[in-house]
């Protein structure tokens, strides 16, 4: 994890920091993410807020935050006994509120939510793989076509996606299995179970540990990058209690 972080931290150049950004910067964000604070609002005893901002801003358009989670995700399916890359994954929807700090939005008619809608993809253990928040009246399907893009190079090992029946086209199921080598497996809610065709409570479990995170009660970000972000850093404190359980 530190070999990702020292190879895109700012702080290269200029006057040299003074605030440890591979670990100390990643407890700063966690503290903010869990008690839901403004970024001013974080304690004296921490950085400056702009310091702290600065490295999350950084980070965000570096990737970093997304090799932590990569790094952090392999470790804890080894530490589970399970192969490196899940073969069978399962991703879900949820609308949320946006606050009155403005950026794109939409209006969800089934669940009355005007806001946005965060899409994650998990394993069957229910770690977080990729995430993806779109307007809140963006189709499941065609969010599911953008959060499945480009993943096959990074999770070879994938054979069936599970979702429930808001992502069921034929398009998107003839569209992974042509490009990827992927079957679309829709369960119906009638069908939802503690067994295999019901895997689909998995996603939803995560859900409510994300949701734990006062930061995700609603989407508080202006820009949709932030709000993955802080979805990214949720995903890597939930490994992170997940690797230290034991």
């Amino acid at each position: 994890m530190d070999a990702h972080i020292a190879a895109v931290a700012p702080g290269t150049q200029g006057r040299p920091t003074t605030h440890d950004e591979s670990s100390g910067g990643t407890r700063r964000h966690l503290y903010l993410l869990r008690t839901g604070c403004q970024w001013r609002l974080i304690p004296r005893d921490l950085p400056a807020w702009g310091t702290v901002y600065h490295y999350f801003r950084t980070w965000k358009n570096a990737g970093v935050w997304g090799c932590i989670q990569a790094a952090l995700y392999e470790r804890a399916r080894a530490q589970a006994g399970r192969s490196e890359c899940p073969s069978v994954v399962i991703m879900d929807g949820q609308s949320v509120k946006t606050t009155e700090r403005g950026g794109v939005r939409g209006f969800d008619g089934y669940k009355s939510v005007k806001g946005r809608k965060r899409h994650i993809l998990v394993d069957t253990l229910g770690l977080p793989i990729a995430n993806r928040v779109e307007p809140a009246n963006i189709s499941d399907r065609y969010a599911a076509e953008r959060l499945l893009t480009g993943l096959s190079p990074l999770y070879p090992g994938i054979q069936t996606v599970m979702a429930d029946a808001g992502h069921e086209s034929r398009k998107l199921a003839r569209q992974l299995l042509r490009e990827n080598g992927w079957k679309l497996q829709i369960v119906k809610r009638k069908q939802r179970a503690f067994e295999v065709i019901g895997l689909t409570w998995i996603v939803e479990r995560t859900f409510a540990w994300l949701g734990r995170n006062r930061r995700l009660s609603k989407d508080y970000e202006y820009a949709v990058q932030s709000s993955e972000t802080m979805i990214d850093i949720a995903s890597i404190r939930l490994i992170l209690n997940r690797l230290t359980a034991v």
